[in-house]
């Protein structure tokens, strides 16, 4: 080793065990180097002790963790309004995790999805999209990973009351928050009533029940008199798509109107004026769920003598008496002795309540034409020389008992007994049906045409699969469209399927895509 001296001469010092240049005498540098390299029981450094956070930290890296993973449990469970809840999540996570908790994306959705868990198993209410919303995720990531805790912790979760849920959504609401109790309360019961109508109707089988909670608000509070409550504000509080709930609005008019049909007005119901008669079909409805098993004699609840008393003796304040059909004033009396009105209810011989179709038809006009004719003049006067009431149909409130036990959070089982004037089947099913004969009807054409080319002989006089396509005759700026029969591009594969040999009961079903990848791409693969 050469000093900067030039000197290559050196001697080491006795005392310091330093390399001293012989000719300047300057301590040559590194000479004393020793390097600070060790394994694991190598020196510590300085700074940062290994496993621990850093300097001045009393955690270890486990401590912190799982310090860390509490609080993101706290906020999560805070934000969904489950705080009463936190302890319970905590330690379902605790129990799936053996006590590491964890870090990272996943760990946010096994929040959420424990949260949903202890919430349901509690016969809490919590809609899972809104659980996706707030940890960050996806609906169906959502739901995966809420069954593999289900399955890990071998629960059995009762079952989901879209009850329970209108209900939540209804007192979580904003817009009616200015509503007085007596009305929330009396919209409670009306829309637990409607939906498990829908329930009934199969109007949530195989579907998210948000957007029908969202359709039975809207018409409830459009029902009782409430402004201000959009569908489209409803359907952002509950999470669910716009056009879904407005879909499903639709549907609830058209059972409505369906069930109005048996009433002797139930001609005039449509879905436009459906709002205006809901109260007399709801009343409806009601009654017959009060009826007992098996529509024998009439349950606790209901009284047919309230109610021929009730829309009879008040006869007077819709017409003359000389317009009425001689022998029906008897049933109009007010002081006529009940137990006859008992004994014809107790009767099965519907004949024996002899009023007349004329009577009640009368009734019914005469009541219609003093509505309608009161609200085109936009004030209260007098119809057919007596005074108006005044009043919407819809902003009665004598129409509603809440007596019926489909007013209550009831189990698919107890909704699927009760009798509503009304049984058909779950429209998906209706639609699938429909699918299937406009399928066969397409194989049966394309069959035709496909024995035309090949035979043409044969025909026939059946004109059915021609090829008649769209003409279009210019006349000036206005384009004309005639269409014989459309063949678009579904013809088209039903044809390609039926040339491979593909059975006509699996084109029937639709899988159009699956049967061209199967049959047509890869026909000659083995």
């Amino acid at each position: 080793m050469s000093c900067k001296c030039g000197s290559r001469s050196t001697f080491r010092d006795d005392v310091t065990g330093n390399l001293v240049c012989s000719k300047c005498y300057t301590v040559l540098d590194f000479d004393n180097y020793e390097a600070q390299i060790g394994g694991i029981n190598g020196p510590q450094g300085t700074n940062i002790h290994i496993g621990y956070a850093g300097t001045g930290s009393l955690y270890s890296y486990k401590d912190k963790k799982i310090f860390q993973a509490k609080t993101l449990i706290h906020e999560y469970t805070l934000n969904l309004n489950v705080s009463y809840s936190e302890s319970d999540v905590t330690s379902m996570i605790n129990e799936i995790t053996e006590g590491q908790f964890g870090q990272g994306d996943w760990f946010n959705v096994l929040i959420g999805a424990c949260s949903y868990v202890v919430m349901r198993r509690d016969n809490r209410f919590l809609p899972a999209a809104e659980v996706a919303e707030v940890v960050g995720c996806d609906v169906y990531e959502l739901g995966r990973m809420i069954a593999r805790v289900v399955k890990f912790l071998n629960l059995s979760l009762p079952e989901v009351s879209i009850a329970g849920l209108f209900e939540r959504e209804l007192n979580n609401s904003m817009t009616l928050e200015t509503v007085d109790e007596e009305k929330k309360e009396r919209m409670r019961k009306q829309g637990i009533f409607l939906v498990n109508c829908a329930v009934k109707w199969f109007l949530t089988t195989g579907r998210r029940p948000l957007p029908v909670v969202a359709a039975v608000m809207v018409f409830v509070a459009e029902l009782n008199g409430v402004e201000g409550l959009k569908i489209e504000d409803v359907a952002k509080n509950v999470h669910a798509v716009v056009s879904t709930c407005k879909l499903r609005y639709k549907e609830l008019l058209e059972a409505l109107v369906k069930v109005a049909q048996v009433l002797p007005w139930g001609k005039d119901v449509t879905v436009k004026n459906v709002v205006k008669y809901a109260p007399f079909v709801i009343r409806y409805m009601e009654m017959k769920s009060m009826e007992a098993p098996g529509g024998g004699e009439r349950g606790e609840n209901f009284d047919l003598d309230d109610v021929v008393t009730e829309c009879l003796q008040n006869v007077s304040a819709y017409g003359d008496d000389e317009n009425y059909i001689e022998g029906d004033s008897q049933y109009f009396e007010r002081g006529q002795d009940r137990s006859d009105f008992r004994r014809l209810s107790n009767d099965n011989d519907i004949d024996n309540l002899k009023l007349s179709h004329e009577c009640l038809s009368l009734i019914y006009t005469k009541f219609l034409n003093e509505v309608d004719g009161d609200r085109l003049k936009g004030k209260s006067g007098r119809v057919h020389g007596r005074k108006s009431r005044g009043l919407e149909l819809h902003a009665c409130k004598d129409w509603w008992s809440g007596k019926s036990e489909l007013s209550k959070k009831l189990l698919l089982k107890q909704i699927l007994e009760k009798e509503i004037g009304l049984d058909v089947m779950p429209p998906s099913f209706i639609a699938g049906c429909k699918a299937n004969e406009r399928r066969r009807k397409k194989i049966n054409a394309a069959k035709a045409r496909i024995n035309k080319i090949m035979d043409p002989c044969n025909t026939g006089s059946d004109d059915s699969g021609n090829f008649n396509s769209l003409e279009v005759v210019c006349a000036g700026k206005k384009r004309k469209r005639r269409q014989a029969s459309e063949i678009d591009w579904e013809d088209f594969i039903v044809e390609t399927l039926i040339l491979h040999r593909v059975k006509e009961e699996d084109i029937e079903k639709g899988h159009y895509k699956a049967l061209l990848g199967l049959y047509v791409f890869n026909s000659g693969m083995v």
